[in-house]
This record gives structure tokens, sequence and C-alpha cells, in this order.
């Protein structure tokens, strides 16, 4: 495993790390000692940055960290994420005293005293206007409640806005095969400020491990099946907002692309790595076989030339008119 730095932090976290929201809810049937199980593989292999949220499972995601700490002695780095528990999900909701609460809800289920890293869990636009928000997290980590903050996002735009405000350390967005956009504009800008970048949904909800099919099906409160439209939420969270037909032939062109002896999954991870603004792919894993497979693409020899042209090939033919300017 490598390790790169997180913004200002003076971390430096595993370029692989783990997405702990399938261990929590909306990603069919989960078992608590198969994703414990999962967690500890990734820590055996190197994994030293975990990324939950406390809406995952409302708590449970969060909780069964809290069990691995216990059980490593290792350095872990946990960050997790506040404000999509409100409803409705307003601007005027993030707000001092509902945050203070919802790291203090977070502190209980981690079972510490202070959090690494909160990030906002994609707020309204609206929220990135409003100093006084930022201010509020000034004040927790003056407080010793939280040691740094950053943002998950939807939109470029959103993380250009919210790395004005200094005390940003990460920004989280989407960024993948499929999501190609955040590397024109604000990967440069990020390194510029020295912001760290958390690369979330990097294998486009499972579309870019080349496992699924036209007969495919998902549980019904798997996000896959729930949200293909945007019913729940942000319809980018949701195999990054491709129609799934279209990412099927798209993945049948970047197979060919992955080198003797690895998958698909692992090519898509080692893609992200190209761009060194990015600090670490977070894939989420509920198995061990699935932590150990994540983890292996970071040993992958750098992508070529042509690898990299080819990927943006097909991002060009299938994806770009779909997805590159609505985030």
């Amino acid at each position: 495993m490598r390790y790169r730095e997180l913004g200002r932090t003076g971390w430096k976290v595993s370029e692989i790390s783990f997405g702990a929201w399938a261990i929590g809810s909306m990603w069919g049937k989960v078992d608590d000692n198969e994703s414990l199980a999962a967690l500890h593989r990734a820590i055996d292999l190197g994994v030293n940055f975990i990324d939950t949220a406390d809406v995952y499972g409302m708590g449970r995601s969060e909780r069964l960290i809290a069990r691995l700490k216990k059980e490593r002695r290792e350095t872990i780095y946990v960050a997790t994420k506040a404000g999509r528990r409100l409803s409705p999900h307003t601007a005027d909701g993030y707000n001092a005293a509902n945050l203070t609460e919802f790291v203090e809800d977070s502190l209980r289920n981690l079972e510490t005293d202070c959090l690494d890293l909160v990030q906002l869990h994609c707020p309204p636009v609206e929220v990135y206007y409003r100093p006084e928000v930022f201010g509020a997290l000034d004040d927790l980590a003056k407080a010793g409640k939280i040691r740094y903050y950053g943002v998950s996002v939807e939109k470029v735009g959103e993380a250009l806005k919210a790395i004005e405000f200094p005390g940003v350390q990460t920004i989280q967005i989407i960024f993948n095969m499929f999501r190609q956009r955040p590397a024109d504009l604000f990967f440069p800008e990020a390194q510029r400020r020295r912001v760290g970048i958390l690369a979330r949904v990097p294998l486009a909800s499972g579309l870019l491990a080349g496992k699924m099919t036209r007969q495919s099906t998902f549980a019904a409160d798997d996000h896959r099946n729930s949200n293909r439209h945007g019913e729940l939420f942000d319809v980018g969270e949701t195999f990054s907002g491709v129609d799934f037909e279209t990412g099927l032939a798209a993945v049948e062109e970047l197979r060919a692309l992955a080198p003797p002896g690895a998958t698909l999954a692992q090519l898509a991870l080692r893609w992200i790595l190209m761009f060194d603004a990015v600090t670490c792919a977070i894939p989420g894993a509920k198995r061990p076989s699935q932590a150990e497979e994540n983890v292996r693409a970071a040993d992958l020899p750098r992508l070529t030339d042509a690898q990299m042209a080819k990927v943006r090939e097909v991002y060009d033919t299938h994806i770009r008119k779909l997805v590159h300017q609505r985030w």
C-alpha cells in the first residue's frame, strides 16, 4: 500500500481506503460480522482511512467502525458526515445547534472524544454561501469536538465554492471513469490550495466492477433499485447518473483494458490513482474478498498512455453527453 498526504492535515492515508456506506444501509442485505471481517481485512492490507456517515444505517456503520478500532492497534483515521438526517433537508437546518447535535451523536457512535474528520453531507447549494455554517465547524474544532472538516459535494461548482473557506481540508466528490469532469478544473485548484480529494463512488455503484448484466436485479432497499431516477436523493449517486444500459455497453469496451490477472474494478480504481490530485479512492466492501480485491488495485502498474486515451474515448463516446455538464 502507498500513502498520500491528505490536504493540510499532516496525515498520510492509504491510496485505496474503505467506504462504509454499504455496511450501513441501502446496498441490500448486510451481515455485521461479515462487514467487520471486511474492515479487518482492509486494515490487514494497509488501509488506514475509513469514510462513513451518521446516516449510514442511522449509526450502524459508525458503530461497526468503533468495534473495529477496539480490536486494532494501528492508527485508523475515520471520516464521517453530517446533515442528511435533516428532514426536511434544507439549508436552514445547517446551523450550529443541529451540527453540534450531529457531532455529539457521532462521537457516541464512534466511542471517541474527538472526530478525526467531519464532512457536510451533500448540503443544499445555499449552504456554500453561508459563512456562519463554516464558522460553526470552526467553533466545533476549537472546542475539541472535531479535528478537521470538509464537504462531500454533488457538483464541481459546489466543490470550487467550498474550498474558498480556509478551514475546508477535504472535498469528497464523485470521480471515476464515468464522471471525469472534476479533473478538468477542480483538481488543479484543489492542488493549489492543498485540499485533499476523496474520490467517492469510484466504481459507479458497481457498474465498473464489470459483473452486472441486463438481467441483474437488486433488493428493494438497494438504492440501485430505488433511486434509478433520483427518487430518494441525487440521481448522480446511483450508477454515477449513467443510464444502466448505456453503462453496460461502455463497460464492455473498457473490459479489454484490464491487464492479465486483474479485474475491471481494479483497473477502474488504478485509473483514479493516475491523478496526483486525488488523495484516495474509497470503494465500499461488504465482504473480506471485496476488500482485498479493492486494495490489490494499488499494486497494478501505471496505466499506459494508450489505456488512458481509450478510457477517455469511451467516456466521450458513451457517457459525456449524459453527465459532464450536469455535475
